[in-house]
């Protein structure tokens, strides 16, 4: 999967802004706020149905034209905030492409059954005690 993020961050294209928060005296001269935009249609490293999971499980982060955008700004230097998006874009790529395991089923245990059949015997004498008894 390495090899393949290198390949994807080659599709990737960055643009930076200023960033708001800490900076001192550069905070209006510096762009240190960094934005990572992934044109996930016209990636050529993932397969169809990696491109379809993705605008499923990601859809909040992807604008219209199917662009997965990312961005990070807490840091001061452009070039940590740069290295965090990248990070933040390979642990979102794994998350999304993660196939689901399937549920196992699980039998009641012996107890919860037992616990279950002695409660609905409590209920059903305690409705029988209301009715009014024959021949009265």
């Amino acid at each position: 999967m390495r090899t393949d993020m290198q390949k994807l961050l080659q599709e990737c294209s960055f643009q930076t802004a200023r960033s708001s928060g800490s900076g001192g005296q550069n905070v209006n001269k510096v762009e240190t706020k960094v934005i990572l935009l992934f044109d996930i249609n016209r990636s050529q490293q993932l397969t169809d149905e990696q491109k379809q999971l993705l605008l499923v499980r990601v859809k909040n982060r992807i604008s219209g034209e199917g662009v997965l955008m990312l961005s990070y700004d807490r840091e001061r230097s452009q070039m940590m905030n740069r290295k965090k998006v990248i990070s933040q874009f390979e642990k979102l790529l794994r998350s999304a492409l993660k196939p689901v395991k399937p549920r196992k089923k699980t039998k009641p245990t012996a107890a919860s059954v037992r616990k279950r059949l002695e409660k609905k015997k409590q209920i059903g004498e305690k409705k029988k005690r209301r009715s009014a008894p024959y021949g009265s």
